[in-house]
């Protein structure tokens, strides 16, 4: 079983993960901390050795992961983490913005006392994260407290094109939250979000979504831009 691998993750729940699911969540993190960077071939052969398994649950990740766009497949090359360009990056974080401006305005009229208090936890476990240094862990509080709200639309497709579009920007997200300076304006969002919640203000919550993409794009522009002059 997976859970038998050395340096695997114990599952967290009673139901132990399947095969193909551990596979997955071992490939997320792997592109997720940049241990497969955008750009680079994904050796099937190693990754199956490392992990213990065979290959096709690798595959079948491979073709999940395809279809959310984090990965491309090329004739006779095989598979590679997708490599943005500011234009790809630009046109996510717009259909982010059109797509998550109707969640919240459907959602947050739904919050009650059991959101907020879950939001405020939240809130805490990315400062938390964040003041250690522990990325993985900031990044997954961070999209646990947005798609609270999101969630609240009760539109589950509006929530799963949403969660593509997050995970297109996956593998540059974390250098996001690892700079300093980006951490001190997430925690400062987060808290003025959580007060617009208490206030069931959901246009003060479009607005700081929108400062809040904007802020990313700027810093992983920054990043992609880095990243090909080193290529040149």
């Amino acid at each position: 079983m997976p859970s038998d691998i050395p340096g695997a993750e114990q599952p967290t729940t009673r139901r132990p993960k399947t095969t193909q699911q551990f596979v997955l969540d071992e490939l997320r993190r792997a592109i997720e901390r940049r241990e497969i960077a955008p750009g680079e071939a994904i050796r099937q052969d190693a990754l199956a050795e490392r992990l213990g398994v065979s290959r096709v649950p690798i595959r079948e990740a491979l073709k999940i992961l395809e279809g959310e766009g984090q990965v491309l497949y090329q004739p006779h090359r095989g598979y590679q983490v997708v490599e943005l360009s500011i234009d790809d990056l630009i046109e996510v974080y717009h259909l982010r913005r059109i797509l998550e401006t109707e969640a919240i305005r459907l959602g947050v009229p739904s919050l009650g006392k059991a959101d907020l208090d879950e939001l405020d936890e939240l809130r805490i476990d990315i400062d938390v994260a964040g003041e250690v240094g522990d990325v993985l862990a900031m990044t997954a509080a961070n999209r646990r407290f947005h798609f609270l709200i999101f969630d609240l639309a009760e539109m589950p497709r509006l929530s799963r094109l949403i969660r593509n579009l997050w995970d297109a920007t996956d593998a540059y997200r974390s250098l996001y939250y690892a700079g300093e300076t980006n951490r001190v304006h997430i925690r400062q969002e987060h808290e003025q979000i959580l007060q617009a919640a208490r206030a069931k203000d959901a246009e003060r919550i479009v607005q700081l979504h929108d400062d809040h993409r904007d802020n990313a794009i700027r810093t992983l522009t920054a990043v992609i831009e880095a990243e090909a002059s080193s290529h040149e």
